[in-house]
């Protein structure tokens, strides 16, 4: 989600910097061998191998595939235990590369600020494959019509160094100056553009916009790459090297399971959401939300990649989105220094553990 995304990049880059300046340089993404992952249809072993998975933010749609594993057990079926590690305050990036967390859920701007800064992470699965920000203004705003209407407008931010360049970037794409008020808002930003105290905003198409369209308050949206911005994963899983060093064949059977999970999903949506309020019904007050979420994301393409597979990772999206953070400069070392040597973006992730 972008309200979470968006606040956790501070705090990432923060803890990055914090982390990396007593530790060492990440380890490089790794090269698996031997064969693929055991079925999920094995006996599930008597004694199963513990694995900690860290939630980026509160349950939503996000990690759909996740609970699916969990309540299919397709987890106990590959030998293992997962234990979910609810939101807390340190970014899962940190608690990855601590080793607090065996796995963590991060993004494409996660990954990279806190690999860039020394942090031992690697990004193995990736549950979306395009990513589901947009610009987003209220529906009935007749007079914005495309990004360029956005110059000499309000921009309702969250406060991170990459907002203001990618929107800078879309609206002179279009043609205009990229010009506007920026005021930070963080969890009010949203609210702000339904009652017309700010222009716009940037979403998540496929839960933020639901949930306003839910309140009856729809948004217009503008895809990013419909305006020439590079495509990012906006939901990823990560490790760490150290994790996938003494643990490949762990890290592989729990890439298979999850990867089951999600493709469940896919083929029945609705069982996917149902499968998501069932594991739990607290943090899903409006289960119909839930399911329009789901139903978005694979109807919109965003789960699979042209093979129908989930997970997979491409090295163009992510050298295309890395140089954009690194030609702007945001992108810093341990020191909080700007890189002034571009990453290999081949090392920020690896699809060696995907069945």
């Amino acid at each position: 989600m972008v309200s979470r995304s968006f606040r956790l990049l501070l705090l990432t880059i923060a803890s990055a910097i914090a982390l990396a300046s007593c530790s060492s340089a990440p380890a490089p993404a790794p090269t698996t061998s031997g064969s693929s992952s055991p079925s999920a249809a094995a006996t599930t072993p008597a004694e199963l191998t513990p694995v900690s998975l860290a939630l980026s933010w509160t349950p939503n749609t996000d990690y759909t595939g996740v609970y699916v594993a969990q309540q299919k057990g397709y987890y106990a079926a590959q030998g293992i235990q997962l234990t979910i590690l609810p939101y807390a305050s340190t970014a899962p990036e940190t608690l990855v590369a601590s080793g607090a967390a065996d796995f963590g859920f991060s993004y494409q701007a996660g990954v990279t600020y806190a690999r860039a800064a020394g942090q031992d992470v690697v990004s193995v699965f990736a549950p979306n494959q395009k990513g589901t920000y947009a610009i987003g203004v209220a529906a009935t705003r007749a007079d914005i019509t495309r990004p360029r209407d956005l110059d000499g407008k309000i921009y309702a931010g969250f406060g991170t160094p990459d907002e203001l360049p990618l929107l800078r970037t879309i609206i002179r794409n279009d043609g205009g100056k990229g010009e506007f008020t920026n005021v930070t808002l963080d969890t009010t930003a949203y609210e702000a553009v339904s009652n017309g105290t700010a222009d716009f905003t940037i979403p998540v198409a496929t839960w933020d916009a639901v949930q306003a369209k839910a309140a009856g308050k729809p948004m217009k949206l503008f895809a990013l790459t419909d305006y020439g911005f590079p495509d990012q994963y906006s939901v990823l899983i990560v490790t760490s090297g150290a994790y996938l060093t003494g643990n490949a064949d762990v890290a592989r059977r729990f890439v298979a399971a999850t990867q089951q999970g999600y493709a469940f999903a896919v083929a029945d949506p609705a069982a996917g959401a149902q499968a998501m309020v069932d594991a739990d019904p607290n943090s899903f007050p409006n289960p119909e939300l839930v399911a329009a979420s789901e139903r978005m994301l694979v109807d919109g393409g965003y789960r699979t990649d042209a093979n129908g597979i989930v997970g997979t990772q491409q090295l163009e999206r992510w050298t295309k989105y890395g140089e954009f953070l690194y030609r702007n400069k945001l992108l810093a070392d341990s020191t909080g220094a700007p890189l002034t040597t571009e990453p290999d973006w081949a090392t920020y992730f690896t699809n060696e553990l995907m069945p």
